[in-house]
């Protein structure tokens, strides 16, 4: 959903740089300045509880647009909305940086479909957890001092405890992909800063989304009809889009600008709970008290890495 610009940070969202009316730019800005106010760690939070509710959102329309059909409108929408609210550098440094694009955006098209092709056969919960040993594989990477690795280690205890016995109430298929998931979330982590360096707000993610869109068509694009016939659908699916996909991409974006890789990986240790928590209250999921005592070591986790955060 994630190196970083060690410079000044942009301090707007994708649409600050927007055209449009007048008095669009100057209502733009609101939105931007409350951005620049919010602490990164703030920003990530805001991103998890965005993309966790979208994910049970779009957990609804499996049954009619099957997961790749759900993931192919997700990031098509997703990708139309971006680029209109985004200035785009048609210029030197998208012909220098097209294999960069290529790549992040292959990297966005794979781990959005693994995800949700997890999502179709493993709990939100699990897959959320097993796709996050991916981030964790970075944080354990860049970490440099004992304390990080401590967080690190609760981190990793927590998410040995959310996940079940692969082969006994889980299917290794769903397992697969939500590991390749991870494994994009960490390319994803690696790519962010540099695309942020080279173009300007959030035009490299507008970019990238719509090279993903592409890739993702022979996967989804038929299964997709139903979506584009139905008004009910389509909203529902613009919804998923602007949850899972535009907003919470935007936040982490901006965040990623203003946060070490290894602060970034740590504090979203929070994800695995927040999903859990997403799956008891909107998809009737339980809560057993294994599963509050693995939450209860993420939180703590993200909360002790986010307290010894040394200064950017």
């Amino acid at each position: 959903m994630s190196s970083r610009t060690t410079g000044k940070a942009d301090s707007g969202l994708v649409l600050s740089n927007a055209p449009g009316p007048r008095g669009w730019r100057g209502l733009s800005r609101l939105p931007a300045t409350a951005l620049g106010m919010t602490p990164p760690p703030g920003l990530v939070l805001l991103s998890i509880l965005s993309i966790q509710v979208g994910a049970a959102l779009a957990i609804g329309l499996f049954p009619v647009l099957g997961a790749s059909g759900t993931v192919f409108v997700r990031v098509a929408l997703s990708a139309v909305l971006l680029l209109i609210a985004t200035r785009l550098p048609l210029d030197r440094r998208l012909r220098d940086n097209a294999g960069l694009i290529l790549l992040f955006g292959a990297i966005l098209a794979t781990m959005n479909l693994c995800f949700y092709q997890a999502l179709a056969r493993i709990p939100l919960g699990i897959a959320v957890t097993i796709e996050f040993l991916g981030p964790l594989a970075v944080a354990v990477a860049t970490s440099r001092r004992l304390k990080d690795f401590l967080w690190i280690g609760l981190a990793l205890g927590g998410v040995g405890l959310l996940t079940p016995d692969i082969g006994d109430s889980l299917d290794p298929i769903g397992v697969l992909f939500a590991a390749v998931t991870g494994a994009c979330w960490a390319g994803f982590i690696l790519l962010s800063g540099r695309v942020g360096r080279i173009f300007p707000g959030g035009s490299g993610l507008a970019l990238a989304m719509a090279v993903a869109a592409l890739l993702l068509i022979p996967f989804g694009a038929l299964d997709s009809g139903p979506a584009f016939g139905d008004v009910n659908l389509l909203l529902i699916a613009l919804g998923v889009a602007l949850l899972s996909t535009m907003i919470p991409y935007s936040l982490e974006f901006e965040a990623l600008k203003r946060l070490p890789p290894r602060t970034y990986s740590v504090l979203i240790t929070l994800e695995p709970a927040v999903a859990v928590m997403i799956g008891v209250i909107l998809l009737g999921e339980t809560l057993g008290l294994r599963t509050a005592f693995a939450v209860a070591c993420v939180t703590l986790a993200a909360i002790g890495a986010t307290l010894t955060r040394g200064k950017p």
